[in-house]
Parts: C-alpha cells; structure tokens; sequence
C-alpha cells in the first residue's frame, strides 16, 4: 500500500507541473524568436544542441518555466513586443538554465525540439494555444438557403518558415500574402462569392491545419498561393496544380512538391500531430470526389489565367502536395511566378501584375462555380434562371426591356461592369 500511495502521489505531481522531459546532451540558449497567429503564440529558442529541458507552468501571475539542463546564455534575450507574453526573465547558475515566460493570461503550453533544417540549427518551441469554445448553431445556420461560396485562399509559408528566397531577397511568405489579400478583394467584390483567408498574419500554420481551417468553415472550394523557387532561374511563369496520389506530372511538379512538403519540418511539426482524421477507407472515398471537382476547378482556373499571365510550360500539373489533401474541400495550388526568376520576383512585388494576376484568378473561380454551382447558394439559384444567349443586333437594354427587369440587375447577376454584350455570351436573368 505504501508503494502505491507513493507512486499515486508522484503521478499526481508529474502531472501538476506539466512535466516535459527530453533526454539530450548540453546545450547553449542563443537567441529566442516569437510568431502570433490568431489562436496561438509560438516562441522558439535557438540552441546549440538537442537539450535536456523541463517545462512547466505557474499561476498567479500565469508563467512557463523551461529549465535547460547543463546549459547556459550565449547573449541577452531579447523578446519583441508581443500580444501574448508580457516578457521573459532568465537565470543560470552550474546546473540548468531556466527561462520564464511571463503570460498575460492562461494559456496550454506544447513543448517540443527540432532538429536542424535548412538554415536553422536545433530549436526548442513553445505554443502557448488559447482555449477554444464551441458555439453550437442550427442546420440554418451552418448552411443557409441562397447562401454565398465561400473560397478558402491560403497564403504559403509564414512565421518560421519565409518559403523560397529570391535573388532580390524578397521573402515567398511575403508575396503570397500580399497576393492572397488582394485575390480575396476580387472574390469579395463578386456577387455571391465571399473569401476567407487561412494565414492574415506572418505566422506558420501546420499544411493539415491550414486545410481543416477550410473544413471547419464550410468552404467550397481551397485555394493555395505559393511563388517557388526552380533550381535552375531561367525557370519562370505560373501554374496550376492539383493534388495526385500516383506521381508528379513533370519534374517541376515533383522538385515543388518536395520542397513545400518540407514547410512542416521547418516551420514546426512534430510527428505526433500527424493523425489521420478518417479511416483511411471513408477518407480515400471522399477524396476522390473532391479530386474530381479540384481538376473542373482548376481548369477553369488554368483558362483563364493563360489568357494574360505568362505561364511555365503548359500552365497545369498534379503532384503529391501535402496541403492539398483535404478529404471534402475541392483544392488547388497556384504557383503565381518563380521567385528565382528575376523577371518573375519583379512582377510578384508589382501591384499592377498582381491585380491583372488576381483578377483572371478570381474569373476562373467564378466560371467554375457557375459551371458546378454548390447546393443552396445564390449562385446554384441563379443557374436554375432564365438565360439568355446574346444574338446579332441585341443590347442590354433591349434584353432587359424584354424580360421585364433592369440593366443594372442584370449586370450585378453577371458582374458585368459595362453596358457591352458580345454575340454568343450567355446572361442569366434575374428571377
């Protein structure tokens, strides 16, 4: 019985403190960096070698306390002003080093290291995750009649992870952002159409987070933005891409794959996180009509796209990217440039380029979405309309006079923003 109540009392303390023991060898704190996203705050420690580390949490006043065993401080740390940590407190003596992270509020702290990558050397990272509520809604609410598409559109890398570096030095976290934001304006601007974007801030999102974000909010359709870099930087122009189990479509398609695949190891990914979120049979099944969907989306895409913008090669390829795995939510990935094209880094930081880049983008959704428009949207109400095929000697005027209703609705219903028709384009009409 006295063994017992020990090792009962022993379990109960381990599990107070929160306890995170990894076993690893001396290692020197070097310099701390702090990334916010919108449900978390992530600060990584810099070392010199995998650590033997402890962390912890105390209350009142809320702190993480990570001791370093056999470690020491290489120089001051010095933490940006961040909305999450009021500040970090240091001390050392011949045993451990031992951080303290002073929180402005409760947070679930996740401890784990890195291994190196790319250009970083051994990482110790903490998340400090908010807590979550679930809001309970009605089949109504979760989805409304004549409801607007919603497109997911995710900007590439962040935080941690900057994405391929131009020769410039222009960072891909940064054009991707810059485009992801004005792709939604255009969306936004669409009758029926509305966007959401997965990453608004420089911070790194998990590429199985990013497209559960979609899920979680219904999406129809998801839409990643990136701008790679080509071994070689005669490479330039963009693409289309959509997800394939088999193989790469061309060596382009392979070479990017691999190197956006390798985003989690470099922005922070432990092994744990991968669970698969269906059996593998249900999510192989879904998946496959979700692919389906994904090529008539991107084709539209592709389309329209070719019609302006420079494209590498025939403009459309599949391979085996991991954020394009989503089992339900119709995906593709745009590659808007090579970054190691010098000619391509200057137009992806160009606001001219990037509008006419986005607007044919947005085009092509919005020819996909009347091609196959989801249930209970006011884009599937609108395709059960009349139409109207535009003959030799027809003005909108006419068109509307004889169908008992405006120009200006049926230039909204169409997002046309002029009074020009063309012989053979199709109207639809206002119910």
């Amino acid at each position: 019985m006295y063994v017992m109540s020990f090792l009962q009392r022993l379990t109960c303390l381990s599990a107070l403190m929160l306890t995170t023991l990894v076993s690893a060898q001396k290692a020197d704190i070097e310099s701390v960096r702090v990334w916010s996203g919108p449900d978390h705050t992530r600060a990584v420690f810099d070392i010199s070698a995998q650590a033997d580390y402890k962390l912890f949490e105390l209350d009142n006043p809320p702190r993480v306390v990570i001791d370093v065993a056999a470690g020491r401080l290489k120089s001051n740390l010095d933490l940006p002003k961040n909305r999450d940590i009021k500040g970090i407190r240091y001390s050392e003596n011949k045993d451990r080093v031992r951080l303290v992270l002073d929180l402005k509020q409760d947070f679930k702290p996740k401890s784990f290291l890195l291994k190196p990558t790319g250009k970083y050397g051994h990482r110790l990272v903490v998340d400090l995750n908010h807590k979550q509520t679930q809001e309970k809604k009605t089949v109504a609410q979760v989805v409304p009649e004549n409801r607007d598409v919603l497109v997911a559109i995710d900007a590439g890398h962040g935080g941690e992870d900057p994405g391929a570096i131009g020769a410039g030095g222009t960072y891909e976290k940064d054009v991707t952002l810059n485009i992801a934001k004005a792709l939604a304006k255009k969306i936004n601007a669409q009758k029926g159409m509305k966007a959401m974007i997965i990453r608004d801030g420089d911070y790194y999102i998990k590429h199985r987070e990013r497209f559960e974000k979609a899920r979680k909010n219904r999406a129809d359709l998801f839409v990643s933005i990136h701008a790679d870099a080509f071994h070689s930087s005669k490479v330039n122009g963009a693409s289309v891409y959509i997800l394939s189990k088999r193989g790469a479509s061309s060596e382009a398609a392979a070479w990017l794959a691999a190197s956006e695949n390798k985003s989690d190891s470099i922005g922070g990914v432990v092994i744990e996180d991968k669970r698969d979120m269906l059996s593998q049979v249900l999510y192989d099944l879904s998946q496959n009509s979700a692919m389906e969907e994904s090529h008539k989306a991107a084709k539209a895409v592709h389309a329209s796209m070719k019609k302006v913008v420079k494209l590498h090669g025939h403009g459309f390829g599949q391979a085996n990217f991991l954020v394009l795995k989503s089992p339900d939510v119709p995906s593709m990935l745009i590659e808007t440039g090579y970054i190691s094209n010098p000619n391509d880094e200057k137009n992806l930081k160009s606001p001219a380029h990037i509008s006419k880049l986005t607007s044919q983008i947005a085009s092509g959704i919005r020819n996909y979405f009347y091609q196959s428009p989801p249930p209970r949207t006011w884009i599937a109400a609108q395709a059960k309309a009349k139409k109207h095929v535009v003959q030799s000697g027809d003005t909108l005027s006419a068109i509307a006079s004889r169908n008992g209703t405006s120009i200006d609705s049926i230039k909204s219903i169409n997002n046309k923003s002029n009074n020009s028709v063309m012989i053979g384009e199709v109207l639809f009409l206002p119910q």
